[in-house]
């Protein structure tokens, strides 16, 4: 199975909307199966290929206590067969039909993907309808895959010098919220997971009410929906899960980290931010979209030009904004010192830039930031894998077809003001956890 936690770029989806003012960036049709599926298409016609994809509505999230790692652990068994499709038969057939499938399991969804050839479809939608409704494993698959995925988690932690220090960031800033565990599970919980465990999951999510399917490529929305209809219209609707709520997060937390590790060969700084996600504010995500592109994404952000070009302080800096969330959203700062930079004195020039770049925010700067975010993707649509992709994970946690195709718009009536509101909430009122790791024999370790 791919690995893959985090599947979105979120630089990505801040720059993903780029045609004119009327234009929709996709133009998604969008249908309700009788049985309460819901179906997006796609069209693009450029070859004959198609991406089609299942998005459930589960995640680490929705978890039971003590039984991390499930959702993941249920992920790698959709691939063990179902009672008409034995054993790793749909890997063959996937195989053999010259298609690309996998999957990926995040905090608030879990996604399966092929990318095929457009005569290919029918097959795809018959197999994922099946496994909807009749997943089938043996005890000894089961045993094989918690197996699997055990050994996946202590690669991870093993393989991975920064995996530990990400995680204990994550523990001290969302504290009881679930987004602070790992995705993967902890090894204990893993080991401790029965298949009782995995199908009370199964039954209680894989639901067509549940469920988004985003067909992308050479095909016509309303043959899409007709094949749909004749296989995901199939699968009985049942009882789903209840929306989701989530605890409220401390707005006083301001915690800092400081790490030594085996295996880290320069120290790195990460702040992240707790804030608005479209869940729970979406009128605030355009500006904070803006204020990350302005601050540091690219070349000609202000930390980029402050901090590597003009002053040499630094090997990298950046800044991502992940508003894509069932919960709350974040925000990170990224740098890691050049040579012979202290970091202290880095984190010190970090902040007087972002104090200095908030302070100098005018409509000239924010102009230009606007119009290369708008002109960075402007052929987004004629990739039909990214444009599944995007499509499904905004729709998933929740944005609507009209604010994904609108979402240009949405940038252009943005205002500087609340450009600059959005920096001060920010960096003066938001939760916030630092984090600095070092490696092991560091010596400058001077906060």
């Amino acid at each position: 199975m791919e690995k893959k936690f985090k599947v979105l770029c979120i630089s990505v989806l801040c720059l993903l909307f780029a045609h004119s003012v009327q234009a929709k960036l996709f133009d998604i049709s969008e249908y309700q199966l009788s049985n309460g599926a819901t179906l997006l298409v796609i069209p693009n016609h450029k070859a004959p290929i198609a991406k089609h994809m299942v998005w459930y509505k589960i995640g680490a999230v929705d978890e039971t206590v003590g039984k991390g790692g499930s959702a993941h652990l249920l992920e790698h068994l959709m691939f063990r067969g179902t009672k008409k499709v034995t054993g790793t038969e749909f890997n063959r057939l996937m195989q053999i039909n010259g298609a690309d499938s996998n999957a990926f399991t995040s905090f608030d969804y879990t996604a399966y993907h092929q990318n095929l050839d457009i005569s290919r479809l029918e097959l795809a939608m018959a197999l994922e309808a099946d496994r909807m409704q009749n997943l089938n494993f043996s005890d000894a698959d089961f045993v094989t895959e918690r197996d699997i995925v055990y050994q996946e988690r202590k690669q991870v932690v093993e393989n991975k010098p920064l995996a530990v220090f990400s995680e204990t960031m994550k523990k001290i800033l969302w504290q009881n919220h679930p987004y602070a565990k790992p995705i993967t599970g902890t090894e204990e919980e893993i080991l401790s997971l029965t298949k009782d465990d995995i199908m009370q999951l199964y039954q209680h999510y894989y639901a067509p009410e549940n469920a988004v399917i985003v067909i992308s490529g050479d095909i016509e929305p309303q043959i899409a929906f007709e094949l749909a209809e004749k296989y995901y219209g199939k699968v009985p609707a049942r009882t789903s899960a209840k929306p989701k709520s989530f605890p409220t997060i401390n707005a006083n937390t301001n915690a800092k980290l400081r790490m030594s590790l085996p295996r880290v060969e320069i120290p790195r700084l990460i702040r992240t931010y707790v804030t608005d996600s479209y869940n729970t504010n979406p009128d605030n995500i355009y500006a904070l979209s803006i204020l990350s592109a302005y601050l540091g994404e690219g070349e000609t952000s202000e930390l980029y030009k402050e901090l590597i070009q003009n002053r040499n302080l630094a090997l990298s800096v950046s800044t991502s904004y992940d508003y894509a969330s069932r919960s709350y959203g974040t925000f990170d700062i990224a740098a890691v010192p050049a040579k012979d930079v202290s970091m202290k004195k880095l984190t010190e020039k970090l902040d007087k830039v972002i104090r200095d770049a908030v302070f100098t925010i005018n409509d000239e700067k924010i102009e230009r930031v606007k119009n290369k975010m708008l002109a960075g993707l402007i052929y987004l649509k004629d990739n039909p894998f990214d444009a599944a992709n995007i499509v499904g994970a905004l729709y998933t946690i929740g944005m609507s077809k009209e604010d994904i195709e609108n979402y240009a718009d949405s940038i252009r009536r943005t205002t500087t003001e609340q450009v600059r509101h959005a920096a001060e909430e920010l960096l003066y009122k938001s939760p916030v956890t630092e984090g600095i790791v070092y490696p092991i024999d560091w010596e400058n370790k001077d906060e």
